[in-house]
């Protein structure tokens, strides 16, 4: 069977099941909706939450990008793995115990007032617009490429089913959509680079295939290295990228995953306390198993590119490449007209521009694995990026109903009324996502970075504060992150999108770039919420003892002690 009766068989098999869970737990509550019920096991928070965490950037993009940075690229895989261990031990218990639905409901309650709560809502928004813009640009990729129609229409197909089970089932419906999410996605990551590393190295782990020789001895990243230095790249497994500058990035991807919205509510769908401390642990070892083998598919995925394009006759290029070429991911431009493809470091002679987002959806075509496989992968990549899309648009439903609607516009409204208009902030949420997909800004391919740099820059330091320092109050946190995000969104605007009289690397503040940028406007927030709080009046009593309760670990089994 072809690639593309392989993918509509797989696609539709997992898609029906998301849509079975969804109608199977519908929410009937808003309890239900916002976390469902909280009743969650940690097993299966665990699974949720890796499947939330791991969006497209995860699937797609992060082996592309360290295919193509080299060791670089491990910036990405320590922040956001050690970004998990920080929120498992950090943030998490604590926010369970406090028992609120939201992040924004968090800082609008410890922070006795609404401006923190509106403040609080606008970085959330911002957030997660700005990272499911990414997530619907990577369905519209998926479809185009293996259902074959365009990139557009694959958008708007991603957008009625996302939206099918995000509003029908809220977060019940989600948690357990993203548990099949989870073992669809992992399964479709390992399948084809369990195949490769036993094509390429005779070794059924790839964690360890990557490290191994290939059939006639060499080491496979020498091999990869000389490579690289023959087209005039550097070696792969040497770093550009100053100290200070791979340690900015890590805090501030770090910091920024302990900040990310839409991963902090899933800490509200468990039963108690200590559930929250086991559920974080259960994400991190799924997590895990993905991201310690996207550096092996890295090197699999580069090593068959080159070896397959480099000086080979552009008409006898095997059939992936025509079918990448006509989602127009893959370029070819013969500039000396002797039709052969030359792959090289130096611009004015390279021939290929490659995007790095097909290296993971390419790879099982490139290596010949069988149509099941390469099918399988695009289901994969689906479920990776409906997935985190889904969470995102409840933690953006949350916040329009709970937040802005019954905590400050309407206090008296019904259950059935916000309800209704959770779902129907949801649509609103949907469509303007979608309209990101077709239409995307200049930043898709920076959205992860600067998301998590918004996160570090805006959320972080008030969560941590506020579970931390009795002391904090409403005015240091509100001018805190007024001053964190907008110094991130100035920084970002300026070198990534030329803003503000533009500039270039050289111009970087002390060396550190936009990715590693959210650190410092951390520290920045940081300095003046202390600062500010210290001389202004202090938080009123009764919110100093609750500050205090939350850190009491007695009866910590039990769901809401205040």
């Amino acid at each position: 069977m072809s690639i593309q009766v392989w993918t509509w068989i797989l696609v539709g098999i997992t898609f029906s099941l998301y849509i079975g869970i969804a109608i199977w737990s519908r929410a009937a509550s808003t309890k239900d909706f916002y976390v469902a019920g909280g009743g969650v096991s940690p097993l299966a928070n665990g699974l949720a939450t890796a499947a939330d965490w791991m969006s497209a950037a995860s699937f797609i993009s992060m082996a592309g990008i360290i295919s193509f940075m080299g060791y670089d690229g491990s910036v990405y895989l320590m922040g956001w793995t050690g970004g998990y261990v920080l929120l498992a031990l950090l943030l998490a218990p604590y926010l369970r115990k406090f028992g609120k639905f939201t992040v924004t409901d968090f800082i609008g309650d410890r922070y006795y007032s609404n401006t923190a709560r509106s403040v609080a809502v606008f970085c959330a928004l911002l957030i997660s617009f700005t990272y499911v813009a990414g997530q619907m640009r990577g369905v519209g990729l998926v479809f185009s490429r293996f259902l074959e129609v365009n990139i557009n229409t694959g958008v708007v197909i991603g957008m009625i089913i996302v939206l099918f089970y995000a509003v029908l089932g809220g977060m019940k419906g989600i948690t357990y959509t993203q548990v099949a999410q989870y073992c669809v996605l992992i399964f479709a990551f390992m399948v084809p680079a369990i195949f490769i590393s036993i094509q390429m190295t005779g070794n059924v782990f790839p964690q360890v295939g990557f490290g191994g020789m290939d059939e006639n001895g060499v080491y496979l990243l020498e091999k990869l290295d000389k490579l690289h230095t023959e087209l005039g790249f550097a070696e792969y497994t040497s770093g550009s990228k100053t100290k200070l500058d791979v340690f900015f990035i890590t805090v501030s991807l770090m910091v920024g995953t302990a900040g990310l919205p839409h991963v902090i509510v899933r800490f509200f769908t468990v039963k108690k306390v200590s559930d929250a401390r086991k559920s974080a642990g259960w994400a991190l070892l799924f997590i895990a198993i993905l991201y310690t083998t996207a550096p092996a598919i890295a090197v699999f995925s580069r090593v068959n590119l080159i070896e397959t394009v480099q000086n080979k006759e552009y008409k006898q290029l095997p059939e992936w490449f025509a079918n990448w070429e006509r989602t127009g991911l893959i370029t070819f431009t013969d500039k000396n007209a002797d039709g052969k493809v030359q792959y090289l470091a130096n611009a004015k002679k390279n021939e290929l521009k490659v995007d790095r987002d097909i290296m993971v959806l390419a790879n099982p075509e490139i290596a010949k694995l069988p149509n099941w496989v390469v099918a399988l992968v695009a289901a994969g990549g689906l479920a990776a990026a409906l997935s985190t899309a889904a969470g995102l648009l409840l933690v953006i439903s949350a916040s329009v109903s709970h937040d802005l609607i019954k905590k400050m516009i309407n206090p008296n409204i019904s259950e059935k009324g916000e309800l209704i208009a959770a779902r129907v902030s949801s649509v609103v949420a949907v469509c303007i996502a979608g309209y990101f997909g077709i239409n995307p800004p200049d930043f898709v391919a920076a959205t992860v970075a600067l998301a998590f740099g918004l996160a570090a820059a805006s959320f972080f330091p008030a969560i941590v504060l506020g579970i931390f320092s009795k002391r904090t109050n409403k005015e240091g946190v509100v001018s805190g992150m007024l001053v964190g995000i907008l110094l991130m969104l100035f920084y970002m605007t300026k070198f990534k999108f030329g803003w503000f009289g533009g500039g270039t690397k050289e111009d970087w503040w002390l060396g550190i770039s936009p990715e590693g940028f959210g650190t410092v406007a951390m520290l920045v927030n940081m300095v003046i919420s202390l600062v500010v709080s210290r001389l202004t009046v202090a938080p009123p009593e009764e919110v100093q003892e609750l500050v205090e309760n939350i850190r009491i670990p007695s009866n910590a089994g039990n769901a809401h002690q205040h």
